[in-house]
Formats: C-alpha cells, sequence, structure tokens
C-alpha cells in the first residue's frame, strides 16, 4: 500500500521543466523581437551594395607602332607620368611637310606684298602721265584753235594748220592711253590685293596644319589622364595600335564610393546627409561609416540592355531597386585596401 501510494503522489507532481524552457525562449524571442524592431525602425539595410570607383580607359589618339611601356599591371602611377610612346616617325616627317608648305605660303605672301608695292609705284607713274598728257592736251587744244582762226585770213599755211591738227590728235591719244595704263594699274592694285587675301588664307591653312602636325605629334606620348592605379594593359612592344583603341585603364585614387541597390520600398525615410554603416565582405572586421550622397534618377532596370517592357498584358508586379551613392569616410589606409567590386552591407541610420 505505501508503495502505490508513493506512485500516486509521483503522477501528481507537474514536470516544470518544460514550461520554464517555453517561457525562457519565449522571453528570448521577445527581447530579439523588441531589439529588431528597435533597429529596423531606425535603419533601412541591404546587402545589394558594391564598392565603385572612377576608372579611366586610356584611348589611342593616333594609330603607330608601340615603341616603349613605361609602367606594368596594378601599378600606381601619377597624373601626366609618360606611359606609352608611339613611333613618332611618321608623325615628325608630317610635322616637316607642314612647316615647308607654310614657308611656301609665307614667300607668297612677301612675293603678293612685292607686287602691291611694285604696282603702287606704277600707278603713280602712270598718274603723273595722265598729268603731263593732260597739258600737252590742253596746249595742243589751244594751239589748234588759234591756227583755226589764223587759217581763216591766210595769216598761216594751211600746212601748218594740219600740224597743228595732228599734234592735238596725238596729245588726245596719249592723254588716252596715259589714262588707260593709269585705270589698268589700279585695277592690277585691286587683283594683287585680292590675290594675297587668298594667300593670307592659304597662309592661315598651312599655320592650322602645322598645329594639327604638332597635335598629332604629341598624341604619340601617352601619359595617365589621372592618379591612381593600372589594370587591363591590352598592349605588348611593337603592337600596331589604332586610333581610338583602349590600350589600359586606370582605377582613380580618392575615387571610391558604394553603389546601394535599395528596394524601391525602401526609400521612404533615406535623405541625402544621413549616417551609412558599412560592412565589406572582405574585411568583415573593418567597421566604416559612410553618407548617403545622391539617388539614382532611374530604377537599375531602366538602364539595362533590355529594359522590361509592361505593356504586354502580362504583368507582374515586381519591387524594383534603386541606386543610392553613399561617400566613404575613411582613412587612406583604408581606402587603399578596398577595391571596386567589392560586395558590402550597407545599413542607413534614418533617425539620426
Amino acid at each position: 500500500m505505501a508503495q502505490e501510494q508513493e506512485v500516486q503522489e509521483t503522477k501528481k507532481k507537474p514536470n516544470k521543466v518544460v514550461p520554464i524552457i517555453l517561457g525562457v525562449v519565449l522571453l528570448i524571442g521577445i527581447v530579439f523581437g523588441i531589439k529588431e524592431y528597435i533597429y529596423f525602425s531606425k535603419h533601412v539595410d541591404t546587402d545589394d551594395a558594391q564598392i565603385d570607383g572612377d576608372i579611366s580607359p586610356v584611348v589611342a589618339r593616333v594609330g603607330g607602332y608601340v615603341d616603349s611601356i613605361a609602367f606594368e599591371d596594378n601599378q600606381h602611377v601619377t597624373k601626366d607620368q609618360v606611359l606609352v610612346k608611339i613611333d613618332d616617325r611618321d608623325y615628325k616627317v608630317k610635322l616637316e611637310q607642314a612647316f615647308a608648305a607654310q614657308k611656301g605660303a609665307g614667300a607668297s605672301i612677301g612675293v603678293g606684298q612685292a607686287q602691291i608695292f611694285q604696282s603702287t609705284a606704277n600707278s603713280a607713274s602712270y598718274k603723273a602721265q595722265v598729268a603731263a598728257t593732260a597739258a600737252h592736251l590742253d596746249k595742243a587744244q589751244k594751239d589748234y584753235a588759234r591756227y583755226a582762226n589764223l587759217v581763216k585770213d591766210g595769216s598761216i599755211t594751211q600746212q601748218q594748220y594740219d600740224q597743228a591738227k595732228a599734234d592735238l590728235d596725238v596729245a588726245k591719244a596719249n592723254y588716252q592711253a596715259a589714262k588707260d595704263q593709269y585705270n589698268a594699274a589700279l585695277v592690277q592694285i585691286g587683283t594683287t590685293r585680292d590675290q594675297l587675301k587668298v594667300t593670307n588664307t592659304s597662309a592661315d591653312q598651312r599655320q592650322a596644319d602645322v598645329d594639327f602636325a604638332k597635335l598629332q605629334l604629341s598624341y604619340t606620348t601617352i601619359s595617365a589622364p589621372a592618379t591612381g592605379v593600372t589594370s587591363k594593359k591590352s598592349i605588348q612592344l611593337g603592337q600596331l595600335v589604332q586610333a581610338g583603341q583602349t590600350l589600359f585603364s586606370i582605377v582613380n585614387d580618392n575615387s571610391l564610393y558604394i553603389t546601394a541597390n535599395f528596394k524601391e520600398t525602401q526609400l521612404t525615410d533615406i535623405k541625402n546627409g544621413q549616417k551609412v554603416d558599412v560592412e565589406v565582405d572582405a574585411f568583415p572586421d573593418m567597421k566604416i561609416e559612410g553618407t548617403v550622397y545622391n539617388f539614382s534618377p532611374a530604377t537599375g532596370a531602366k538602364f539595362s540592355l533590355l529594359p522590361p517592357d509592361n505593356a504586354t498584358g502580362n504583368f507582374v508586379k515586381v519591387v524594383q531597386r534603386v541606386p543610392v551613392k553613399i561617400k566613404l569616410n575613411a582613412d587612406k589606409a583604408t581606402l587603399d585596401k578596398l577595391r571596386p567590386g567589392m560586395s558590402v552591407n550597407v545599413s542607413v541610420n534614418i533617425k539620426e
């Protein structure tokens, strides 16, 4: 009987372990839920983000054979540092040809100016001849008028009268010839001046050819457009490159930033200037701060090669993502470890 009573008492005792465990789990869940609610009420997170940077492609402006290369892949270079030289002998010859053409144009200008000077001198001489023949014509006209009166009363012979008439005709012819020569000299001056204008235009063209040849020659020396690290070198010594061909790229220093693709439903409380916490996948222990800088003018899908068209009738609403640019606030040693394309997690503090 005693044993049965003991068994009955054991059955009547409730098991308190399970409720305690359930209570602890529930308490932890409540605390975790409250903590997450408080966190996400103040932050907007996304892991669809990566580091970006300004990458400058270096393109050949002229064609030719690569004469020398002064850098290697992943080498740090400074702005205006000479990195590649293209064989410039052809371009030097073209520059010499342009100089020769310019010299010829300059000589033509000198000849034209000399012709104008000569024509002006000739016109002055012809003008003097016009004045002289005009005076001779005036005298011949007066003599002819006197002889015409004298011949009527027989004071002079018919021969003298005829001579006076002949002298008048010669004076008229000489005066007309002098006038024609003078007018021709004036026309010649105008023509020479017009020719000189054409020659001056040609000289300007020759100067433009010289400037262009110099510019083409300068393009045979390729310098770094910015300070940074070289990458994607695609040339070798002796290689023939064409104008417009990309030779290599430079990842610019101090140009790193983050492109975070937030869902459109997350953009409600995100504003410029808000603080951002950044965690880099490659360096999980590295904590970096940033600042929201600006927003893309369109969703990422709109910039894709084949943007979706919702006008087909088979519409399925998909939450779009909008790229947001985030500036990094970190020292140089930290930024030197980062590379464009690295994945990051960002958290925007929307309550500060």
